[in-house]
C-alpha cells in the first residue's frame, strides 16, 4: 500500500490493483474489506442463479449480461469504491468497460458467507440503494432466507429456500430455490 494510504487509513482503487497476486478485497468509503475465498455451497448457489438469470435473457432475447465475481464494479466515479458483488446484471452496456462495470448494475445478488454477513446486510445494502442499483437480492443460505429489495418500488420482501422469487426488473421471472440444491 503507498505511503499516504497508510498514513491516513484511506485507501484507493490504485491499492486493489496493488495487493498481492490472490488477495482480494473491495473498498467502500476508503476502507479495505479483505475477502475470504468462497465455500462450496456458496459457489454452487451462485453458479445456479447466475445460470438461470442468463438463461431466461438469452432465451428471451434480452440485452442484459450476468457477471460473476471477481468482476469489478466501481458505483460512482470516485476512487473509494471497489466491489465485487457475487451476481451482477447490467443491461445498459454503455457501463461497461475491459476494467468491469462503470456505475450502478441494474440487479445485484449477493450470497451471504459468514464473514460477508454484516457487509451484505449493512454497507452494501445503502451503497447499492444510493448507487441506483434497480435490485438487490441477498442470500442467506445459512438462515434459510432470501431478502429481495426492489428500490423502484421501494419494497423489501422476505422468502425462503423453498420458494419461488419472483425478480422485479422482468415481469415474467422467477426463481425456484426448492431446485437448488445446498447440500
Amino acid at each position: 500500500m503507498n505511503a499516504v494510504a497508510k498514513q491516513t487509513n484511506y485507501y484507493t482503487i490504485e491499492d486493489i490493483y496493488n495487493l498481492p497476486n490472490g488477495q482480494r478485497a473491495e473498498l467502500i468509503d476508503g476502507k479495505l474489506y479483505m475477502m475470504a475465498a468462497p465455500g462450496r455451497i456458496h459457489q454452487r448457489i451462485v453458479m445456479e442463479l447466475s445460470f438461470r438469470i442468463r438463461e431466461y435473457i438469452g432465451r428471451n432475447g434480452g440485452d442484459c449480461e450476468v457477471y460473476l465475481s471477481p468482476f469489478a464494479v466501481f458505483l460512482n466515479a470516485n476512487d473509494r469504491i471497489y466491489l465485487e458483488p457475487d451476481i451482477s446484471i447490467i443491461c445498459d452496456k454503455n457501463k461497461l468497460t475491459d476494467e468491469g462495470c462503470k456505475g450502478a448494475p441494474d440487479w445485484i445478488i449477493e450470497v451471504v458467507s459468514p464473514s460477508s454477513r454484516p457487509m451484505d446486510y449493512n454497507k452494501k445494502l445503502f451503497k447499492y440503494r444510493t448507487a441506483g442499483v434497480r435490485e438487490y437480492w441477498i442470500v442467506d443460505y445459512e438462515r434459510n432466507l432470501i431478502t429481495v429489495y426492489n428500490f423502484e418500488h421501494d419494497e423489501m420482501t422476505d422468502h425462503t429456500l423453498k420458494d419461488k422469487v419472483k425478480a422485479g426488473i422482468y415481469e415474467d421471472f422467477e426463481i425456484d430455490f426448492e431446485g437448488i440444491s445446498i447440500e
